[in-house]
């Protein structure tokens, strides 16, 4: 996390709240959805008790905020600060697999 900006502690569960904040920039989502559209962009199930834990905490360190709804289901978005966190934790997923990429290209032979 660059200087000056909120940090934010996932422990455990770091990827699927990667995954998470991700699918909610594209938009509000109540949780099948969320599940769904992870297992479509990632390839990854999330099990309805770690979404609905990592939705708690996400919600407590005001990472995502639930939207009124006229049913049962209830939909979140990002906020300004989980995009913020989103971005930061994003770029350094990047810069360490461009340095694993360079360095696997550096006398392995993968096919």
């Amino acid at each position: 996390m660059t200087a000056g900006k909120k940090s934010a502690s996932f422990g455990h569960n770091e990827g699927t709240v990667t995954l998470i904040l991700s699918s909610l920039a594209g938009g509000e989502k109540h949780g099948y959805s969320l599940v769904k559209d992870v297992e479509e962009f990632a390839g990854v199930h999330i099990a309805p008790g770690t979404l609905y834990e990592a939705l708690s905490r996400l919600e407590k360190q005001k990472l995502i905020e639930p939207v009124e709804s006229d049913d049962r289901r209830r939909p979140y978005r990002l906020t300004a600060l989980g995009a913020t966190v989103l971005d930061d934790r994003l770029r350094a997923q990047r810069r360490v697999a461009n340095i694993g990429l360079k360095r696997l290209g550096r006398g392995w032979s993968i096919a």
